[in-house]
């Protein structure tokens, strides 16, 4: 079973104990919302490309609202669990583009429920997962305002972005990840002065 693989039947599961109107950290959103969105990301390629591009995220949206209307909490769970269609780009891609996903909102889940705590990841998913961080960083802090070094506690670098006066922020991969997609609740620490730490904590990163 690959990490992807794993990370996915380990979202079910949260998902399933969670129940289907817990909150997520994906703002809004319920668990519900974030099953109907990992739906529509696999099954529906008509509505896909409106979770990138914000002038088809109209109709991905409504697709998505659809999904959430018609569809039951235990079939939602089972299309997740089930992995990409047969025909979908994704079932070939699924090692590859799915480990950021799948880990994300795995998080998205856990770190939303009270006492949440990091996970300790094993080798293969720790590397796997540190291998999605520099394309992150590419995607979503490239206009940071500030030069952000992301770095292991080991001292390794995984990425750079951004411009401006420097910033290191130093965590573990999947912290580091979750870092760069955008959410608050991880557990890195910042290097650099602290008007450049203020602009980095107050830039939007994310999708």
């Amino acid at each position: 079973m690959s990490v992807a693989q794993r990370e996915r039947a380990a979202l079910v599961e949260a998902m399933r104990a969670t129940g289907p109107d817990a909150p997520t950290l994906c703002e809004g959103w319920t668990t519900r919302d974030l099953a109907a969105h990992l739906v529509v990301r696999e099954r529906r390629l008509d509505a896909a490309p409106g979770i990138l591009l914000p002038q088809l995220a109209g109709y991905t949206e409504k697709v998505q609202q659809q999904v959430t209307d018609s569809t039951d909490w235990p079939a939602l769970l089972e299309r997740i669990a089930s992995g990409p269609p047969l025909l979908s780009p994704f079932k070939l891609l699924d090692p590859l583009v799915n480990v950021a996903e799948m880990f994300i909102h795995h998080e998205d889940v856990r770190r939303a429920q009270p006492d949440w705590e990091p996970r300790v990841l094993d080798d293969e998913t720790a590397n796997a997962v540190a291998r999605q961080v520099p394309m992150m960083a590419r995607m979503t802090m490239a206009k940071s305002p500030v030069r952000v070094a992301l770095t292991t506690p080991e001292g390794k670098t995984l990425a750079t972005a951004g411009k401006g006066p420097a910033v290191t922020v130093t965590g573990a991969p999947g912290e580091l990840l979750l870092f760069v997609a955008g959410r608050d609740q991880v557990r890195v620490e910042f290097t650099g002065d602290e008007n450049s730490i203020a602009a980095l904590r107050a830039a939007r990163r994310g999708l």
